[in-house]
């Protein structure tokens, strides 16, 4: 079975601090944020609501996207999310772990 990769956008509320990464495994990924063990980045700053999710079967290709995501402006990333999440819900409860 081929590996998936993700690109995620965390964010600590609605419209607040947003994170983007990339992962071979989403679910483990986003735990390691909620328990501070993510990035310095999400457990200073408390973002850890999974709001935006892509995947991809090639790491390269996820790379590239994440690389992309990061110099977007900040009122394209919030139209991303907007998009695919309007509510700004959390998605984590919806991957399968």
């Amino acid at each position: 079975m081929p590996r998936t990769y993700h690109v995620y956008i965390l964010a600590s509320q609605r419209n607040g601090t947003l994170y983007i990464g990339a992962t071979n495994n989403l679910a483990a990924r986003i735990f390691a944020h909620r328990n501070g063990n993510g990035s310095g980045f999400t457990r200073k700053y408390r973002v850890t609501r999974l709001v935006h999710i892509e995947p991809f079967t090639d790491v390269r290709d996820a790379i590239a996207r994440e690389k992309a995501l990061k110099k977007w402006k900040r009122g394209w990333k919030l139209r991303l999310i907007e998009e695919s999440d309007p509510n700004w819900d959390d998605l984590f409860d919806t991957l399968n772990r």
